[in-house]
Order: structure tokens, then sequence, then C-alpha cells
């Protein structure tokens, strides 16, 4: 997994809605392994799509000015965690990663497990992944 990825803590997760659009939604994600991994609730719609279809795109991206610009696309299948531990485990994964939470990831352990009651988490499989880099389009060549 690239540094790009571990350093940063937002994606675009697109899933497919019953009738063919996308659904994207921004979300927090956490690291299982070298895997990009999210929790969310059991009936949100990202959820009901992801028990039709699996499929799944993940963006991860940053900058502001076109060449500040830089990304990850990941094409993948979300495998389901449903095991009350691992969602757990992703949710604290998730939320260790969080601005501002720092070293106080222990205290926000019954948080997790409160919320954790009502969702279920995913694991992506990658099967794709596309990066760019504009930064190195303003970079002078060489003469």
């Amino acid at each position: 997994m690239t540094a790009f990825v571990r350093e940063s803590r937002k994606l675009q997760l697109g899933t497919i809605n019953p009738d063919g659009t996308p659904h994207l939604v921004t979300m927090f994600y956490g690291l299982v392994g070298d895997r990009i991994a999210f929790w969310t609730y059991g009936k949100a719609q990202k959820t009901r799509n992801l028990e039709r279809d699996p499929r799944v795109t993940c963006l991860i991206e940053a900058g502001d000015d076109y060449f500040e610009l830089r990304g990850v696309l990941v094409y993948g299948t979300a495998r389901l965690i449903d095991a009350r531990e691992e969602v757990l485990d992703v949710g604290m994964a998730v939320t260790a990663r969080m601005p501002g939470v720092g070293d106080a990831v222990d205290e926000l352990r019954e948080y997790v497990v409160h919320t954790g009651r009502k969702r279920v988490a995913y694991v992506v499989e990658p099967t794709r992944v596309v990066s760019w880099d504009h930064r190195k389009l303003a970079t002078p060549a060489s003469a």
C-alpha cells in the first residue's frame, strides 16, 4: 500500500444502486493489513448495494491546484466482515485515523463498541489500482 493511502484519511466510496446509477459517499477509512477497510450501518444504502453487488470504487485524492492533484483509484470487491470482534477492530482502525484522535483512541473504544452494535464492516479486495501525481508535471525538464 502506498504512503499516500496510509497517510490519507477520507475516501469517496462508490457502490451501485439498484437502478445501476453510482452511489457516492465520503467516508473515513482504516487499514487492515494493506487493505482499505470501512464500517457502516447495516441498514445504510451502501450496505444494501453491497449485498446485491460487492463491486466498489474507492477514490482517495488530494490537491487544490492542477499541479498539486494526486490520487489513487482502487477498483475492487468489498468483502463483508460481520463477526462482532472483527467489526470492532475495523471500527477502531477507522477511529484511530480520524483527525484529532491521536493518543485518545483507547478512550474511544466504548464509543466504538456502542455504535458498532448496528454496524458491519468491509475490507476492499483490490482488482485494479490506478494512481496519478500532477506534481510531477510541474517539475522542470532537465536540459
